[in-house]
């Protein structure tokens, strides 16, 4: 009997320990995925942030494309993101992490690309304590779906026509637009373009 309580005695301490590590394991497998969880919400946020910047840009550049419409010549800085669409873009980037508990990092948090693309850098930090916090960045590019003959200038007036001859014909040349291998004739007397979705494309970058 008496070797019996000693045995009991002698292996209650291992239980211990063996809970004991068990409980250490459980509380390193809950930080480990908590923080995971932790790194997808703010990967998440930068996504949603990114590409909210870079879309409300496409619909900027449509905007300032209908406003010179009527001359082609300026049509390139548009196709091809060549223009200031100001703080905007990064105003809804703010605006949607902060819809997934996100906040900007700092003055770096939303920045036009450093590639030559047209787009925008984002980077957020999660809200909440502290230690559960965590930053990511994502880019997403805005790229053109559309290209375009510039259309070719009148030739030079020739003289009036004589008797039974026809009248030149006067009217504004049509633009043909191609969007996505879709053509767009643009009347240059009742001028009118395709969605913002239509003329450009958005898109993360790996």
């Amino acid at each position: 009997m008496g070797e019996r309580g000693s045995d009991a005695g002698q292996a209650f301490p291992v239980y211990i320990a063996v809970i004991a590590g068990l409980l250490f394991l459980a509380f390193a497998y809950f930080l480990v995925g908590q923080a995971a969880l932790t790194r997808n919400s703010a990967q998440t946020a930068a996504d949603a942030a990114a590409l909210a910047a870079a879309q409300d840009a496409r619909e900027q550049l449509r905007d300032g494309w209908i406003e010179v419409i009527l001359d082609p010549g300026q049509w390139n800085r548009f196709l091809q993101g060549e223009v200031d669409t100001g703080d905007s873009p990064c105003q809804q980037a703010e605006e949607f992490a902060a819809r997934n508990e996100a906040s900007l990092a700092g003055d770096n948090g939303c920045v036009p690309l450093a590639t030559g693309e047209h787009g925008f850098k984002v980077t957020v930090r999660t809200t909440g304590r502290e230690s559960y916090r965590a930053t990511a960045s994502a880019e997403a590019v805005i790229e053109s779906r559309c290209s375009f003959d510039p259309p070719v200038p009148p030739e030079s007036p020739s003289p009036s026509p004589g008797e039974g001859e026809e009248e030149p014909d006067d009217e504004d040349p049509e633009v043909d637009l191609m969007c996505g291998g879709e053509p767009w004739v643009i009347d240059m007397e009742n001028p009118s373009l395709p969605s913002a979705a239509d003329l450009f494309r958005v898109r993360l970058l790996n």
